[in-house]
């Protein structure tokens, strides 16, 4: 009868033990108790992917049963399948008009960001641009005019008077900048972030570009599957810490 008793006393001492240390090993991040889980499908803008990459590991790491999941492109696809029904639970957009397009799914969008456009030419400027006017003599590749960066581009250049025939129309500005780096064109009008850090290419900035601003709107959907946590994400968005994200990006403050 002695070693079933010492047994039982060893195993009570153990789960005591066990007690007592359990709060010390459950010190996880704090956030952890604000229920928040499952996954946050995001849409996008494609000029957002650098810094939205960075806020969804920041995101995580403050909500750690939070999976978030992004796609990027241009701003118009990305409304158009959320009219269509894409489960989105966030919307982040380029521009204002293409979030209008959806405003029954977003009803309450917010300005978290602003950006204007730069000229990038390959490493090098074997076109030797120097100003917008240059862009009507060489291979220049631009947004097509129903993307945010596209419309922002026309105005530029309608501007400054100056008419472009692009040899392609791309649907994000990513398709613009990879062309240019990869030296399949002279130059092509992008957002001032997409060339922060980049070494294949370099950037000019045109006159009047920033009587150009595009504003960016962002909104958790009135349909979000995961609610709770699309508006959690939109707060951090707008957070200091979210915000020192897209000012180190080089995007301009709301």
């Amino acid at each position: 009868m002695r070693r079933p008793l010492r047994l039982a006393a060893l195993l009570a001492a153990g789960a005591l033990l066990a007690g007592c240390a359990a709060p010390a090993a459950s010190s996880a991040p704090a956030a952890s108790a604000d229920g928040l889980s499952g996954t946050v499908e995001v849409y996008a803008a494609a000029s957002l992917q650098r810094s939205f990459d960075q806020i969804a590991q920041a995101f995580e790491t403050r909500h750690p049963d939070v999976t978030v999941t992004a796609v990027y492109d241009g701003s118009s696809t990305l409304a158009t399948q959320i009219g269509e029904g894409a489960p989105a639970d966030v919307f982040a957009s380029a521009d204002e008009k293409n979030m209008a397009k959806v405003a029954d799914r977003a009803p309450e969008p917010q300005i978290f960001a602003g950006n204007t456009l730069v000229i990038a030419v390959p490493t090098g400027n074997p076109g030797k641009v120097q100003s917008l006017a240059d862009l009507a003599r060489v291979t220049t590749v631009l947004c097509a005019a129903e993307v945010p960066c596209g419309a922002a581009s026309q105005t530029l250049l309608s501007n400054a008077g100056v008419a472009v025939t692009p040899a392609s129309a791309e649907q994000n500005v990513t398709a613009v900048l990879t062309k240019v780096a990869a030296g399949e064109a002279d130059a092509g009008l992008v957002y001032t972030t997409d060339v922060v850090g980049r070494t294949d290419v370099a950037s000019i900035v045109p006159e009047g570009a920033d009587a150009v601003v595009n504003r960016y709107p962002i909104a958790a959907l009135a349909d979000a599957p995961n609610p709770a946590a699309a508006s959690a994400f939109v707060d951090f968005v707008l957070s200091a810490d979210g915000q020192k994200i897209l000012a180190d990006a080089g995007f301009r403050a709301p």
